[in-house]
């Protein structure tokens, strides 16, 4: 009899041993455990470390209260400028009320990420394409306030929402591109005349400065010549003032203006007595000769001139023009 008790006893520790057991439970340092006893939820929510349940009354939830990195799928929407875009974004909340997300709502995770595709389809409607690619703060804080507003009944917190990247179509990346490329080549010319202008302005200045010290034209001239041939080339650029140039010019029309008025005027005037002929000049008013004019025959003051009919020079032959040119 006595055994039999013991038995039962032993029998009695043992289940009791096992039911104890099978009510503990341990929740992790950033866990929150949340209790429904026989359906109805416990007020008091349990923390981190080693806690009982009644079991077969008792079911406890752990409740993650970490930050949960979720990545939205990209989402294919059209700007409010007509343009199709395709935009994924990333997402980063976390549970601070762990009641509210197990009784509140089925899933909170899922009902999360479907709130935030939903969320950045509306947001890509409202927004323009140089929002999207420029102002991406104020699309994300929008983004942040639309998905905050409804998590907040399922006790779940919004930290951050960030747009990840944003696809553009081939063309337009073209027409983008391009459109940059003008901006630049713009700006670029407007650079360069800027400093074509203050050139022209230094420059302006330095010719003044010259113009008082004559002296100076040549030192410079000078220092353009070293610094050409520092290059150790074989061609030697030489500044020619082009004053000079026009110095000569006028000394090359000059002795042609003066042929053009002798032979205007006839005969020149006589050398002991006799005719000169003025020499004949070339098509292009230059002063040489194509050949020696012959001299006229002299007279004397023992020959009487007639009055009526002068005679006309002798001309010369061949041998007695020996600087004839043909």
């Amino acid at each position: 009899m006595v055994e039999v008790l013991v038995i039962a006893l032993v029998a009695v520790l043992c289940v009791g041993a096992l039911y104890v057991a099978s009510g503990a439970r341990v929740i992790r340092q950033y866990e929150r455990g949340v209790v429904l006893r026989l359906g109805r939820l416990r007020d008091d929510v349990r923390l981190p470390g080693f806690t009982m349940v009644v079991p077969g009354v008792d079911r406890l939830r752990k409740v993650n209260m970490q930050i949960v990195t979720m990545p939205v799928p990209a989402q294919d929407g059209i700007t409010r400028d007509n343009v199709t875009v395709r935009v994924d974004a990333v997402i980063y909340f976390k549970v601070v009320d762990p009641s509210s997300a197990v009784i509140a709502v089925e899933d909170y995770r899922f009902a999360v990420s479907q709130m935030a595709q939903t969320s950045l389809r509306s947001i890509i409607g409202k927004s323009d394409l140089d929002d999207l690619l420029s102002n991406r703060e104020k699309l994300n804080e929008g983004l942040e306030v639309m998905i905050d507003s409804p998590a907040v009944s399922w006790g779940v917190q919004i930290d951050r929402v960030e747009i990840k990247d944003v696809s553009l179509p081939e063309t337009m990346k073209r027409s983008m591109a391009r459109q940059a490329e003008a901006d630049r080549e713009r700006r670029a010319r407007v650079i360069n005349a800027d400093a074509e202008l203050q050139a022209s302005k230094k420059l302006a200045q330095a010719a003044g400065e010259m113009s008082e010290q004559p002296a100076a034209l040549q030192l410079r001239l000078l220092q353009t010549i070293v610094a050409v041939a520092a290059e150790k080339n074989s061609t030697l650029v030489l500044p020619f003032p082009v004053e000079l140039l026009r110095f000569l010019e006028r000394a090359q029309q000059q002795p042609a203006v003066e042929g053009a008025g002798t032979g205007r005027t006839g005969r020149q005037p006589s050398v002991n007595g006799a005719t000169a002929q003025p020499p004949s000049s070339s098509g292009n008013g230059s002063p040489f000769p194509e050949a020696e004019a012959p001299l006229p025959e002299t007279r004397t003051s023992e020959e009487p001139a007639a009055p009526s009919a002068p005679t006309p020079p002798a001309v010369p032959s061949s041998a007695e023009q020996p600087f004839a040119h043909h």
